[in-house]
This record gives structure tokens, sequence and C-alpha cells, in this order.
């Protein structure tokens, strides 16, 4: 058997990093329709936004009020013009979920070279346009570490090169300490369908050590008052919202 436990995972415990879904059911019955709301959510943004770089998603329930934190590299192709975009996604979300009072924010991702998931897009669409991905996963390593991280690890698996057997290939630099509790380290993974088949696209990103409170969000910010949400937390917020 694995004996893998994923990073963040091991890190909520430890307080390093929060949930991607805040909330508290009412009652037992509560909980089971939340989760699968969630990930009714989440799997409709994740289509829909397929173009908007999409970092993570995260849900935030009081009292009757669903507030959805988008987190995206491309801010503009989620909101739309006018915010349009924005409206557009309130009304689907209303129709999917059945709820009234939603509320969608989008936050601009502050280093996209420091962010594990938009990493791992960028070098699954290199690899599915036939870019050599010895030379994609070097150029994504050296982005990365200049973007000030302390450490990076990419593997990527499959028919690589269109070889007949599979195979898998890492790179490294910097450092990883998977078994530290208190380093703050991302990890995504992304399936990228080619003509030679599926390849996997695996990244752990470094960013720092967390000695007190938790980790600092990859999140630009335009005011300097701490956000009310839960979880998203600093100076200021650059957002766009869909009331």
């Amino acid at each position: 058997m694995g004996q893998k436990a994923h990073p963040k995972s091991l890190r909520l415990a430890a307080k390093v990093v929060d949930f991607d879904s805040t909330w508290m059911p009412g009652k037992i019955d509560e909980y089971a329709e939340y989760v699968e709301e969630d990930h009714k959510v989440r799997q409709y943004l994740e289509k829909k936004l397929s173009t908007a770089l999409l970092s993570r998603i995260e849900i935030h329930r009081k009292a009757q009020k669903l507030t959805i934190f988008v987190i995206t590299g491309r801010p503009g192709v989620v909101v739309g013009r006018g915010g349009q975009g924005l409206d557009s996604l309130r009304k689907s979300l209303q129709k999917l979920t059945g709820r009234k009072d939603i509320q969608i924010d989008v936050l601009e991702v502050n280093k996209p070279d420091a962010d594990a998931n938009l990493i791992a897009q960028n070098i699954a669409s290199q690899l599915k346009n036939r870019v050599a991905y010895k030379r994609v996963v070097k150029q994504a390593i050296q982005r990365s570490m200049r973007s000030g991280i302390l450490g990076i690890k990419i593997r990527v698996s499959g028919r690589l090169g269109g070889a007949e057997i599979a195979r898998s290939e890492w790179a490294k630099e910097g450092r990883i300490p998977n078994q530290t509790f208190r380093a703050n380290i991302e990890h995504s993974i992304v399936k990228v369908p080619t003509v030679f088949g599926i390849i996997g696209v695996q990244v752990s990103v470094f960013t720092a050590e967390v000695l007190e409170g938790k980790a600092e969000k990859n999140i630009k910010y335009k005011n300097s008052n701490q956000d009310r949400m839960g979880g998203l937390a600093g100076q200021g917020a650059r957002r766009q919202r869909a009331r």
C-alpha cells in the first residue's frame, strides 16, 4: 500500500493553512448537503472558467449567505466587461444551488510563478501543444525560483515525447521539506490529454516557513482592511464583487 499523505492535510492540523471550505452545519443532515453543494459549485466553476487560470476556489457560509472566493491569475476573464461575467456566474450558481443570497469575490494571484496550481496548468498547456517536456520543466523551475520561493519539485509521467513505454521523470531545485509541518508546501496535480495518451503533471512548491500564525496568502490586495469572510486576511483585497 502507498503511504502518502497530501501536504495540505498534514498542515491543517498544524494550523499553517486553512480549509478551502469554511462552514458549520446547523443539523447533521446539512453536512452531506453542503459537501455535495461545494462539489457541484467547484466542478461548475472549474469547467466554466477553464481559461481563467484558476488557482483555487474557497467557499464560506454564514447564516444563509454563500460567499465564493474565486482566486485566479486572470481576473478580467472572470469579471467580464462591466461585470457581466460575474452577473452571469451568479445567476447560473443560483440556478444550480437553489440559493438566492450568493456573493462572488474575484481575487488575483500576486505571484503566478509561485502558485503550484498555475505552474502545473502552464506546463500542461505547453505539453498539450507538443512542446518538449524537458524544456518546459526547466523554464518553469527557473521562473519560479526567480519569484522568491524556497524550493520546487516537478514530476511528469506518461508517454513522454511519444515513447512506447510510459515513464516518470522529475526535476527539483531548492528544498521541499515534506516532513516539516511549519513548511508551507503547495501541491497540485493536473492531467493532460495528448495524442499519445494522458500525461500527469505534479508540482510541489515550498514558499516559506511559518513559525507563528498562518501562511501568508499569495493574493494581491488593494486596501488596508482585513477581509471579514474568514481565511483571506492580509493587507487589503483586490476584488470585484457581484452582489
